[in-house]
């Protein structure tokens, strides 16, 4: 009767230490969330990150619009140059988000005013539906016409590289923006920018 009692007595406690650790794991892996400004650089992991995107993308753009062709253009077409703004191609070893990397450089663009930025093939498939669909059931007034889209001037196109360095508690992140501006008419090259980040991370503990 006794060994039983004291059976009952261990399997109680370690219950109750399976609990304890439980809660306390439960407790310990609730995140803390704190609101940040949208435009403050932060950089947690040392990987490719927002404040990359945005950062890269306008100083990419000021040197773009900084070199001979946009003026070049201007004075041939009569007015400000059309940019379309095509894919950028992750080679990188991350898993990239290359679109966000995109819509930073079509602000860019935009917000410059030095150039018409239009809409992008996958854009035009849904505005065209639309296009499509006032001809039937909006007014005559208010439909808008086919036909009349901007064609683009110029193509922006490009690729990220990264490497990855490491030794011991320490590693390096390097990453290479390659992007080429191209003449639709021509496919001549009218500028080639690039721009390389290196990051140092430095970890507590040496990793495996």
């Amino acid at each position: 009767m006794g060994s039983k009692k004291a059976l009952a007595s261990r399997v109680l406690r370690a219950a109750f230490v399976v609990l304890l650790g439980a809660g306390i794991v439960g407790c310990s892996s609730a995140p803390t969330v704190a609101r940040r400004d949208a435009d403050a650089e932060i950089d947690l992991s040392g990987y490719w990150n927002d404040t990359d995107s945005r950062l890269v993308s306008e100083e990419m753009v000021a040197d773009a619009l900084g070199n001979p062709w946009s003026e070049k253009a201007s004075a041939r077409f009569g007015r400000v140059p059309r940019v379309i703004v095509g894919r950028v191609r992750n080679r990188s070893q991350e898993h990239l988000d290359t679109r966000t990397f995109v819509k930073d450089l079509e602000r860019a663009f935009v917000n410059s005013g030095r150039v018409d930025v239009v809409a992008a093939a996958d854009e035009r498939t849904e505005i065209r539906s639309e296009r499509e669909d006032q001809q039937t059931h909006a007014s005559i007034e208010t439909a808008k016409s086919m036909g009349k889209e901007l064609g683009a001037d110029f193509m922006l196109q490009g690729q990220i590289h990264s490497i990855l360095d490491a030794a011991g508690k320490e590693q390096l992140r390097f990453y290479q923006v390659e992007l080429e501006l191209v003449d639709l008419e021509t496919n001549r090259k009218v500028w080639i920018g690039q721009k390389k980040l290196k990051k140092t991370v430095t970890y507590k503990k040496v990793r495996f």
